[in-house]
């Protein structure tokens, strides 16, 4: 099903959203599932604009009113895209689409905005990352990462990378909840030990 971006700040719509995850992911608290629902949907629709721009140096538009989000029967996004190229700078275009979005996300789970926008700029360096690599030149597409995420105008963290056998990966500055939802932490979980996040990560690249 497709469903424009726009619905993303209705505050019912998203709370049914959110109370539906419990299907994917078990019963949890609001927070858990409404942090966990966000971690997949950020990551979705930041992707048009920020594939587009490294795949051809040309951005399409990030805006609500340009996005349609493809919705699958089990209530995940399977993807996005954009009706639209963009006319402007993407950091602050970007920071305008997320602003509501994560307003509304926050609201209907009692989520803190700072955790939700935590999250946000991981998707942007994670999009690039893969963005990155698809295109054959990781090292130019995770040098957009810092001035885009500065430029959004929401006070996101800095973006982080590491080298983990020969890999470029994100370091995260979030967390996803999941593992408070019958599910144990990420590979990549900063909530964890330095050491420990570090193993399993070579673990996981070989």
């Amino acid at each position: 099903m497709i469903v424009p971006a726009t619905r993303l700040t209705d505050l019912p719509w998203v709370r049914s959203r959110i109370g539906g995850a419990s299907k994917l992911y078990g019963r949890a608290r609001p927070e858990v599932l409404g942090t966990i629902w966000w971690y997949s949907l950020s990551s979705v629709l930041v992707a048009p604009a920020l594939e587009s721009l490294v795949a051809t140096g040309i951005a399409l538009d990030p805006a609500l009113d340009a996005i349609s989000l493809d919705l699958v029967p089990d209530g995940r996004f399977a993807g996005a895209r954009s009706s639209r190229v963009l006319e402007g700078e993407l950091g602050p275009s970007l920071g305008k689409a997320l602003e509501p979005v994560i307003a509304t996300v926050a609201e209907a789970a009692g989520a803190r905005t700072r955790a939700l926008g935590a999250i946000a700029a991981d998707s942007i360096s994670n999009r690039l990352l893969w963005a990155g690599s698809a295109a054959g030149d990781v090292d130019s597409a995770l040098a957009l990462a810092a001035p885009i995420i500065a430029s959004t105008g929401l006070g996101l963290p800095k973006p982080r990378f590491l080298e983990v056998n020969g890999n470029a990966v994100v370091r995260r500055s979030s967390c996803c909840l999941i593992y408070e939802a019958n599910s144990g932490k990420c590979t990549s979980c900063p909530r964890q030990t330095p050491a420990e996040r570090d193993r399993r990560l070579r673990g996981a690249l070989g």
